[in-house]
């Protein structure tokens, strides 16, 4: 099937879809974003993504305009046009189409984008093998915790991470650990999760809230607090989580190994009850 889009109102295929050159989106970065991902054609935690959506459209001053009854039939209609089983689903909302000018323009009228692109499968090799990842100077805005279309910092670091050979570059800010480039960071230590607090230095990921309420349910505590670097050497087991890599453990950092085995047991326990609660919550794995 192909790849479908949403652009103010029509569905189209991808390839058909157009913005104007003028819209702050392009041209300013104007705009917040969430993605959503798809079990079985029915998507995982929409409400929560919806929320969140909402929540950085607020701090920038960007209108909603859509419910979120209007967003979820929206969003069902074009997993259902695309019929991919498993979905990622992108919704952008921009401040709209205005001349060039910093400030806002009056009266605004939102651009909605959504596309919907069919998503691998977790490939299970990773899972089970685990990925590399480095180090890097987080050099990104202070708001972290506003979902906004201005990736460029996240962009660079991605792409030194990959030149080093790595998948994910986590990010260190005031010698602080704060997320990875798309993906927020756990560290294991006798048994506990270790995590940095929720702040506008990183973003409140849906997945890490489930993963992490999935955790303290299943008895294993959970540390939200200040993670310094040199921590991380020390970690016996490392994971990232995220809507795209869901719960995916780091093999190595920075070259040296990430404790005695991969995925590690804490690792894997969370791994396997945030499966669980696909399954629970979409009937689908």
């Amino acid at each position: 099937m192909p790849n479908i889009a949403y652009v103010n109102g029509r569905f189209s295929s991808l390839e058909e879809a157009t913005i104007s050159i003028e819209d702050r989106g392009f041209q300013f970065g104007d705009g917040v974003y969430e993605v959503v991902r798809t079990y079985g054609g029915i998507p995982f935690r929409l409400y929560d993504h919806l929320l969140r959506l909402e929540s950085s459209a607020r701090a920038v001053s960007i209108p909603v305009p859509l419910s979120r009854t209007e967003w979820e039939a929206l969003i069902r209609e074009g997993v259902q046009r695309s019929d991919y089983a498993a979905c990622m689903v992108y919704i952008q909302l921009t401040r709209g189409v205005a001349p060039r000018a910093h400030l806002f323009p009056s009266p605004a009228k939102p651009t909605v984008v959504m596309t919907f692109r069919e998503i691998p499968g977790p490939d299970g090799a990773l899972q089970r093998q685990g990925v590399p990842a480095v180090t890097l100077s987080d050099l990104r805005w202070g708001r972290c915790s506003i979902k906004s279309l201005n990736l460029l910092a996240n962009v660079l670091a991605k792409q030194a991470a990959a030149d080093a050979g790595a998948m994910e570059a986590i990010l260190v800010k005031d010698g602080l650990v704060t997320e990875g480039c798309s993906s927020n960071v756990c560290l294991v230590r006798d048994g506990n999760i270790i995590t940095p607090p929720l702040s506008d230095q990183l973003l409140a990921g849906v997945t890490r809230a489930v993963v992490l309420e999935l955790a303290r349910k299943n008895g294993i505590v959970v540390d939200e607090r200040d993670v310094p670097e040199e921590e991380l050497t020390r970690a016996d087991e490392l994971f990232l989580i995220g809507t795209t890599v869901e719960v995916l453990p780091v093999s190595a950092l920075n070259g040296v190994p990430v404790g005695d085995r991969v995925p590690g047991t804490v690792t894997q326990a969370v791994s396997d009850a945030f499966h669980r609660c696909i399954l629970s919550e979409t009937g689908q794995r």
